[in-house]
């Protein structure tokens, strides 16, 4: 796995608790575009999709706050293009300084995207995307009232804005965009999504009054490039289910099946954690030995690199989240793969490194089915053509399943 799309979550371009101002935004760019770095440095290529939902909300705040004859509010489409401006360019000069910093030669460049939505889609009639800033309850009835905003409950987390959010269906400026990736540049694009525009009676493109959901952007930006793997970033290490409750459980590993049950069970907030399942579903299924990753920045690349182990021969079907932290798991990833090696080369010593470390990522998210155990050890071992004996993968199996016990 070589080539990456990463969509970096509002988290990655402020800090909460920080003020909303240029300068800080490109304070935090610059601690981000640090990770980013990271990733470009093991050998990956990667394009860079990003949010904006508070920047753009600051954006026509500012706009209505100020609309008079000399400085008229302009509409929502037009904010949107302001913010992937400015964003774009404060990632670029992030990104930039990191890698010059690090004596990189990557060049970065930045793509203004329209996305086109059917002016049809029934999202229009039932807006769900959260845009600007947080409000408390009384505040956001007060803005309703004076403003007509619809304003809804966002995870837990406060009252914000919210607005149309239809599904992306072409991205205008894809060639552009690809032709960067294959130069060997890092394209900054499709900011929040892109900008919604839809094919008029004459033909034409127009903006439309929405918010596309970045991840479901990023997802149609990784199916355009062929990408290996989506990276959807957010502030969070992992998916939970029973979020924010007393039996809350992160899920490091999920397969398309479990997704959807989960779904349906209600478990992901739809202004949050739901658009990114979604997006990371709609990848994985597009094509065999395609992984979507959801995770936080700090865990970007650890993740990347055990989403690379599994797309070299095993099932991908499925998505992931960072790599089990010590206190969660007990035991740290480096310790389990010295045992998993042990037990391999009593086996089949000439297992490459990359299939025995493959296999003990996947045996970690595999770890409470014991019963699974021996068929993918089994399965890990003869892979490539080597074959070996019955009992050996009986014995290297069990040793093994013991230690993960």
């Amino acid at each position: 796995m070589k080539r990456i799309v990463i969509a970096l979550g509002g988290n990655a371009l402020a800090e909460q608790g920080k003020p909303a101002t240029a300068e800080a935004q490109l304070e935090v760019v610059e601690k981000t575009s640090g990770y980013i770095a990271d990733i470009l440095e093991k050998g990956y290529h990667i394009c860079l999709a990003h949010g904006n939902g508070p920047q753009v909300g600051r954006i026509v705040l500012q706009n209505e706050n100020c609309d008079s004859e000399a400085t008229p509010a302009m509409p929502f489409d037009v904010c949107g293009a302001m913010s992937q401006g400015y964003i774009g360019y404060h990632m670029a000069q992030g990104l930039g300084k990191v890698l010059k910093d690090r004596g990189s030669d990557i060049k970065v460049a930045c793509v203004v995207t329209q996305s086109v939505v059917d002016k049809d889609d029934p999202w229009f009639k039932n807006p769900t995307k959260p845009v600007g800033p947080f409000y408390s309850e009384e505040e956001a009835k007060k803005i309703a009232e004076t403003k007509g905003y619809t304003m809804k409950e966002d995870a837990g987390r406060g009252w914000r804005r919210v607005v149309a959010s239809p599904n992306p269906v072409r991205i205008v400026e894809i060639d552009a965009i690809r032709a960067l990736d294959e130069a060997g540049i890092v394209p900054i694009c499709v900011g929040g999504g892109g900008i919604p525009v839809i094919v008029n009676d004459e033909g034409n493109l127009e903006g439309a009054a929405a918010v596309i959901d970045k991840d479901l952007g990023s997802e149609l930006l990784a199916e355009n490039l062929d990408s290996d793997a989506l990276v959807i970033l957010t502030a969070v290490p992992k998916v939970y289910i029973n979020y924010n409750k007393p039996d809350q459980k992160a899920l490091d590993h999920l397969t398309i099946e479990e997704a959807k049950k989960y779904m349906e069970e209600g478990h992901f907030a739809s202004g949050s954690m739901l658009p990114k399942i979604e997006a990371a579903l709609k990848f994985a299924e597009s094509k065999p030995g395609r992984v979507a990753i959801i995770t936080s920045l700090d865990k970007a690349v650890a993740s990347a690199q055990a989403a690379e182990k599994k797309a070299r021969g095993l099932k991908a079907d499925a998505f992931t989240a960072a790599p089990a932290d010590d206190e969660e798991k007990g035991k740290s990833l480096k310790t389990e793969l010295v045992a998993y090696v042990s037990a391999v080369v009593k086996a089949n010593k000439d297992i490459k490194n990359e299939l025995v470390t493959a296999g003990a990522i996947y045996l970690q998210n595999l770890k409470d089915q014991a019963s699974q155990d021996k068929k993918i050890i089994a399965k890990i071992i003869t892979a490539g053509g080597k074959k070996v004996e019955k009992e050996e993968v009986e014995e290297s199996a069990s040793v093994a399943t013991d230690f993960l016990k």
